[in-house]
C-alpha cells in the first residue's frame, strides 16, 4: 500500500493552490481551487442529507466539464463510490449501469435526464442537475427540503475549513473502494471494474514524476473522463499539481483541437492515436508526398532543415508550449511513431487497461525507447510475457501489483477469469519483451488468426501497414473462409481532391492490397478487400469495436 493517500493529496492541492484558477469549460466560467471546495462541500452537505454512507454508489453521467469534475472529488472524498458513465450510452444502458451499481443519487445534464426512465432504476433516491446541482427529480420526499437548503446548510457546516482555506476530508483509507468504471470495450458487455484510491494514486505519482508540472499550467482536457485514461491524466494528476485544466465538450476533431490548443497552450497533450494520425495525413503527410519536398530530403543537411521546420509547424499546432506528447488507449501507427521520432518530436506512448486504472508501461522520451515499443512495465507494477511462444518470445503480457483493480463488481466468475490466483492480471493482449525489458504489443489474444497452415497472424500488424497506403484511413483484418480479408474506410477528403469516384475507390483499394501483399509473407496476404463507407463503430479510446463486424467473415 502506498504511503501517499489519494483523499489527503487532493485537500493538499486545494489548500496549497486555493486562489490559483483550477477548471475551465471552454468559453465557459473558470474557477478557483478555493471555489472548487466550496462546490465539493455543498454535495457533501446533499450526500450526507439524503442518509447516503460510505460505501454507497453516486452515479455521473455527462461530458467533461468543471462540474463533472467537482461531483467526482466530492462523492469519493465523503466516501461514497463515484460511477462515471459515459454520455454517449444508450438510454437503456444508462439504465441499466445504474441499476447494477445500485447507485442512491445520480448527477446529469438535463439532456440526458429527459431521455431516461427513474421508474427503471429502482435504487435511486434522486437526480441532481450536474450544471447548477439543483434537484431534478426525487423518489425521496426528503431531498427537496435538502436542495431548498443546501445554500445555507454547507456554509454553516464547512463554514471553518472554508473561511480558513484549511480544507479537511473524513479519514479514507486508500484501499477502499472509491470508483466503479464500466467498461466499454471492444469485446462485449460492460463489467464495472472496482478501483481504489491506491490504483488512483499509483497512476498520478508516477504521471506527475515522469512530467514536471507546475501551478497554474495549461491543461486541455478533451479525452472522456468516464474512461480511466482520460480521468488519471486529464484530470485527476494535473489537479493534484495544482494545474488549471480546461475542458472541451465537443467532439475533439482536429479543428476544434487545432483552434483550442492555439488559445489555451497545453504544457502537455494527451491524446488517442485516431486525433495524431488524422493530423499527419492531412496536414503534413501531403507536403512530404509534394516533389519538391521528396527531392529536398535526398539532400543531405538540407533534409535537416526540412523536419526542424516540420517539427515547428507541428509543435505550433499544439499550442508551442507542450514538454511531450502523451498517446496512449490504442496502438500508434508505427510509421508514423517512427517518423515523429526522425523530426525529434517528443512524444511518449503508454499502454494500459481500465483495470490498472489505467496505466501499465510507458516509454520515457529520454530513455530512448525503440521504436515500435511501448515503454517498460512502470515501477508500481511488475509484468511477465506468460507461456511465450519459443521462437518468436510472444506470449500473453501480464501484470501485478499496487495499481490493480479489486475485481469486477457483482462479477466473481469474470474476476476469477481476469486475475489468476497468484495476482497476475491476463491482459488478453499478446507482446514480447526484449533484454532491457522494453514490451511490444503484437495484438489481442482473441484477434490472433491461426491459419490452415499453423501460422499465427496479428491483424493488428498487417492494419498498420494498410493504413499507411493512398486514401486509406482505417482498416480491419479478418479471417474469411480460411483466408485474410480487409474491410477498408476510406480517406474521403483525399479520395475528394484525388478526384476519385465509385469504382475508382474500390480500384484503388484493389491495387493498395496488391501493394500490401508484396511486403507481406504468403501466410498473411490479405485475399480479398470490401471498401465501406461508413465509419467503423469505435470505443471512447477510438478503437475499433472489432465484435460488430465478424458478420463480414
Amino acid at each position: 500500500m502506498l504511503k501517499e493517500n489519494f483523499f489527503e493529496t487532493i485537500a493538499a492541492s486545494i489548500n496549497k493552490h486555493w486562489d490559483v484558477p483550477c477548471f475551465s469549460d471552454l468559453d465557459g466560467e473558470t474557477i478557483t481551487y478555493g471555489e472548487l471546495a466550496h462546490r465539493i462541500f455543498k454535495i457533501h452537505y446533499i450526500i450526507a442529507e439524503a442518509g447516503l454512507k460510505k460505501g454507497d454508489r453516486v452515479g455521473l453521467v455527462g461530458r467533461n466539464s468543471a462540474n463533472w469534475c467537482v461531483t467526482y472529488l466530492a462523492a469519493v472524498t465523503c466516501g461514497a463510490v463515484i460511477v462515471p458513465i459515459l454520455p454517449d450510452f444508450p438510454s437503456a444502458e444508462i439504465e441499466h449501469l445504474v441499476r447494477h451499481s445500485e447507485c442512491k443519487l445520480l448527477f446529469m445534464p438535463n439532456t440526458i435526464h429527459d431521455r431516461i426512465d427513474e421508474d427503471k432504476m429502482e435504487s435511486l433516491q434522486g437526480i441532481f442537475h450536474l450544471d447548477d446541482f439543483s434537484l431534478a427529480w426525487s423518489r425521496d420526499k426528503k431531498l427537496p427540503e435538502v436542495a431548498d437548503g443546501v445554500e445555507a446548510g454547507y456554509h454553516e457546516r464547512y463554514e471553518t475549513m472554508l473561511t480558513g482555506r484549511e480544507v479537511r476530508f473524513p479519514q479514507i483509507s486508500n484501499a477502499d473502494l472509491i470508483s466503479i468504471v464500466y467498461t466499454s470495450g471492444t469485446t462485449g458487455f460492460s463489467k464495472g471494474v472496482m478501483l481504489t484510491g491506491n490504483v488512483l494514486m499509483a497512476n498520478i505519482l508516477y504521471f506527475l514524476s515522469c512530467i514536471e508540472l507546475a501551478p497554474g499550467d495549461n491543461v486541455v482536457s478533451f479525452l472522456p473522463l468516464a474512461h480511466a485514461f482520460g480521468c488519471a491524466f486529464d484530470f485527476l494528476a494535473p489537479m493534484a499539481a495544482g494545474c488549471h485544466v480546461t475542458f472541451i465538450e465537443k467532439t475533439p476533431t482536429p479543428k476544434v483541437l487545432v483552434a483550442d490548443f492555439a488559445a489555451h497552450p497545453p504544457v502537455y497533450v494527451m491524446s488517442v492515436p485516431l486525433v495524431i494520425e488524422k493530423i499527419y495525413r492531412d496536414r503534413i503527410k501531403p507536403i512530404l508526398e509534394t516533389t519538391k519536398i521528396r527531392a529536398m530530403l535526398k539532400v543531405p543537411g538540407l533534409n535537416k532543415l526540412i523536419y526542424k521546420k516540420i517539427h515547428d509547424q507541428i509543435y505550433d499546432v499544439f499550442g508551442g508550449r507542450f514538454k511531450e506528447m502523451v498517446i496512449g488507449g490504442a496502438a500508434i501507427n508505427r510509421d508514423i511513431e517512427d517518423f515523429f521520432r526522425k523530426i525529434g518530436l517528443r512524444m511518449t506512448c503508454g499502454y494500459g487497461m481500465t483495470e490498472c486504472g489505467p496505466l501499465m508501461s510507458y516509454t520515457v522520451f529520454d530513455d530512448i525507447p525503440p521504436v515500435g515499443s511501448v515503454g517498460k512495465i512502470i515501477p508500481y507494477l511488475e509484468g511477465r510475457i506468460h507461456d511465450p511462444d519459443p521462437d518468436s518470445g510472444i506470449g500473453e503480457v501480464q501484470v501485478r501489483g499496487e495499481n490493480l483493480m479489486l475485481g469486477y463488481y457483482h462479477d466473481e466468475e469474470a474476476t476469477a477469469e481476469a486475475i489468476n490466483p497468484e495476482g497476475w492480471l491476463m491482459t488478453g493482449d499478446l507482446g514480447r519483451m526484449d533484454e532491457e525489458g522494453f514490451l511490444y504489443l503484437t495484438g489481442r489474444s482473441k484477434n490472433m488468426i491461426l491459419t490452415a497452415s499453423g501460422q499465427n497472424v496479428y491483424p493488428e500488424e498487417i492494419e498498420s501497414q494498410l493504413n499507411n497506403l493512398p486514401c486509406v484511413e482505417e482498416s480491419l483484418v479478418l479471417e474469411n473462409a480460411g483466408k485474410l480479408m480487409a474491410l477498408v474506410y476510406p480517406n474521403l477528403e483525399s479520395v475528394d481532391k484525388a478526384c476519385l469516384k465509385g469504382k475508382q475507390v474500390e480500384s484503388l483499394m484493389e491495387d493498395n492490397r496488391k501493394t500490401l501483399n508484396v511486403k507481406l509473407p504468403g501466410f498473411s496476404q490479405i485475399a480479398r478487400l470490401k471498401v465501406l463507407y461508413e465509419e467503423f463503430e469505435k470505443t471512447p479510446t477510438k478503437k475499433i469495436k472489432r465484435r460488430l463486424y465478424n458478420a463480414f467473415s
